[in-house]
């Protein structure tokens, strides 16, 4: 495919996917637009449905795909930036993947190559070799693989997270910022008192909700509290105020968002909880799986989310739950005081990365492996990470190589793609911006 016609490619698939909400809002995808433009890593970041499109016109993982690991929940979006700290439904601090916006039922394969090519991209980032780089995918498979395989013969119970009790180095750093975190700071940056009563502050991208609006949010919020799990349901229920949100991150580009501030379990002003209501999409990967049981499971987009997350991780937000506004899916969360990054400008020599990419591996793996025939969910009904090892063990250098050539080959193509995409962009070329 020529540079041409590539960049035609690229403005195909981005208005496809992002065409209709570009109409409602140009101002949030020019931003949105501006951000991807930074880097090849925020391109690739924001571009996951490209990548789909690439990757199933591309069969050369099928022979690790069968019947089951070809409906494996996955988490859709697994770049090397959605990973992160959260504070799970018992209370312990957890480093995990995070952001599960993008998850559906599909190919195993496609979280590991897509996590693959965006370290390649770090490392290209960071002057790696191609060499330092083929290590790193090299490593981050192998932990992955591993920790597979000790579940497998360990079964759920060998399932364990990362947390303050087990983590070292960088992840242990990351762990022990958010722990200073406070719920205390998280209000203060959010909210203001005003007659003895905590309110939200108006600020940039914050905007005060009429009362018809402010209706239909609560009812909403009373429909929201029906999907809880009853072992894990949050106390307080009393809503505070309500605001709208607009131009949240860079996946969330023209999408409304409520953030409800909550009373927290106790009259004290310090214990109020903000949670968001947001409007769900339809994941990238969602439109190359063509499986009418995955597509006929979920209720709406906000179900899908929200079952996905509780899915893929061993112990959710307890605040995590669905509803719908105006006939349309939202997901609800806490905005949570205990979320930290993992910030990868501070992680620059192979021997540092190496032992990161070894820990994310494990993660991947354990992700996988919750949501199976052992979890509370019918949709996987089967055990994900025997039916992985099964398929990898008939070739693992096999496998490992395959992941370690489509890191190369696919980070060059989004370094590439990027330069593409600014060209189209700063040139008018993406319609309706």
């Amino acid at each position: 495919m020529g540079s041409q016609s590539r960049a035609d490619f690229i403005i195909d698939v981005l208005t496809r996917e992002f065409g209709e909400l570009m109409a409602l809002d140009p101002a949030a995808f020019r931003r949105k637009f501006r951000k991807m433009a930074a880097s090849p890593f925020a391109f690739y970041r924001g571009s996951a449905s490209l990548f789909y499109a690439d990757l199933t016109a591309d069969h050369r993982d099928d022979s690790y795909l069968d019947e089951r690991t070809s409906r494996v929940w996955i988490h859709g979006d697994l770049h090397a930036e959605n990973f992160g700290t959260y504070m799970n439904s018992s209370g312990h601090l957890v480093f995990n993947v995070n952001d599960f916006d993008e998850a559906y039922v599909g190919p195993f394969s496609w979280d590991l190559k897509r996590f693959s090519a965006s370290l390649a991209l770090i490392g290209y980032a960071k002057a790696l070799s191609d060499d330092d780089i083929t290590a790193l995918v090299t490593r981050f498979a192998g932990s992955y693989l591993t920790e597979l395989r000790a579940i497998a013969h360990g079964g759920d119970d060998a399932i364990g997270s990362i947390t303050l009790a087990n983590a070292d180095g960088v992840l242990r750093r990351v762990l022990q910022e958010a722990r200073l975190n406070t719920r205390v700071d998280l209000l203060a940056g959010q909210t203001v008192i005003d007659e003895y009563e905590r309110r939200f502050s108006l600020g940039e991208g914050v905007f005060d909700v009429d009362e018809a609006a402010a209706a239909k949010v609560r009812e909403a919020f009373d429909s929201y509290l029906g999907t809880l799990p009853e072992s894990t349901r949050p106390i307080s229920m009393r809503i505070k105020d309500i605001k709208l949100r607009k131009g949240v991150g860079i996946g969330s580009a023209g999408l409304p968002s409520y953030n409800l501030l909550l009373e927290g379990h106790t009259e004290a002003l310090e214990n109020d909880v903000i949670i968001y209501m947001k409007q769900a999409q339809v994941p990238a990967v969602a439109r190359w799986i063509d499986d009418e049981r995955v597509k006929g499971y979920f209720k709406h987009q906000g179900h899908r989310t929200a079952e996905s997350q509780r899915a893929l991780q061993a112990h959710a937000d307890p605040w995590l739950g669905f509803t719908e506004l105006d006939s349309v899916g939202q997901l609800v969360a806490e905005v949570s005081p205990y979320a930290a990054d993992l910030d990868w400008a501070d992680v620059n020599e192979p021997e540092e990365l190496s032992g990161v990419v070894a820990d994310l591996g494990r993660a991947v793996a354990r992700m996988h492996s919750v949501a199976d025939d052992e979890s509370s969910h019918d949709l996987v009904d089967f055990s994900t990470e025997e039916a992985i090892v099964a398929v990898v063990d008939k070739d693992e250098a096999g496998f490992v190589r395959h992941l370690v050539d489509f890191a190369h080959r696919y980070g060059d193509q989004a370094r590439e793609d990027h330069q593409d995409f600014v060209d189209v962009f700063r040139n008018g070329r993406l319609p309706g911006l």
